[in-house]
């Protein structure tokens, strides 16, 4: 039997450093996103770098249809799992009343609803010869409540959360859950022009992501529950733990506004295209 590792949003910046760490381990991939040429360049340069087999196939893990045929293919090319690296995600930034209705949705369906039947999924399709590994991508984000970032922020603690009851679930079953929870990764215009944002803070908790791959790899097999890139950002979540929660999300709205020069502004109506047919 063929096992391979599973790896949602391989096209994006963590993808790759996940799927090109894997590969010189010598495992098998089978790499999914939205981009079906982002996954051709992708694998082609994985299997002549490395030499490794890379199956892909493109797939929308916000819509339910679109997730349900990734697996009929999987089920088709009769692929096992030994490992899920569930990266897929996103982030609208910005205040809560200028985000559209559609961007609420979609970081719901791909942060928390995606990843939820992913992981559900690859425990049915797992190499029983082996033990089963699973990765969640969640944040640092995931510890706090953030201003400007408030429905991100709450799906990464979603992750959190279920990533650490789950591996006690699973733990008679021979599987392991580890989460990863990074600050800033360096991975896409956006990110970057954030994290220049955020000033010296930015500087200092930022990974880069190929150290922050092999990282998170390496406790995932020694079954580690958390993974937190970097010692400045182990400082600041225990820091923060003292905290009140409420305290903490004032001095994070408070250093948004700052870097953002955002004023806040009134709520004003707004019909989102579709809202009558949801």
């Amino acid at each position: 039997m063929r096992s391979f590792v599973l790896i949602t949003g391989a096209g994006g910046g963590l993808g790759k450093a996940f799927a090109a760490e894997c590969a010189a381990r010598g495992w098998r991939l089978f790499l999914t996103d939205t981009s079906e040429s982002a996954l051709a360049a992708l694998a082609t340069g994985l299997e002549r770098l490395y030499g490794s087999e890379v199956q892909t196939a493109t797939s929308d893990l916000t819509d339910p249809a679109s997730r349900q045929a990734l697996w009929s293919e999987i089920d088709r090319r009769g692929v096992r799992l030994h490992m899920l690296i569930n990266v897929a995600g996103t982030d609208f930034e910005g205040a809560f009343v200028d985000q559209t209705i559609e961007h609420l949705r979609t970081i719901i369906r791909l942060n928390v609803e995606g990843t939820v039947e992913m992981t559900r999924r690859a425990l049915e399709r797992r190499d029983l010869a082996r033990p089963l590994r699973i990765i969640n991508v969640s944040s640092l984000a995931g510890y706090y409540p953030m201003p400007i970032k408030a429905t991100y922020a709450a799906s990464k603690r979603f992750l959190l959360d279920l990533s650490l009851a789950l591996r006690h679930e699973l733990d008679a079953r021979d599987a392991t859950v580890t989460v990863l929870c990074p600050a800033g990764l360096p991975t896409n215009p956006v990110t970057l022009h954030s994290i220049r944002a955020q000033g010296w803070w930015g500087q200092w908790t930022t990974r880069n992501v190929g150290p922050v791959a092999s990282q998170t790899l390496d406790a995932a097999l020694a079954g580690k529950a958390v993974v937190i890139p970097g010692r400045v950002n182990h400082v600041l979540r225990v820091v923060s733990g003292l905290f009140p929660p409420e305290r903490v999300a004032a001095f994070i709205g408070r250093r948004w506004r700052a870097v953002r020069h955002d004023p806040p502004r009134p709520l004003t109506p707004r019909i989102e295209e579709g809202a009558a047919r949801s």
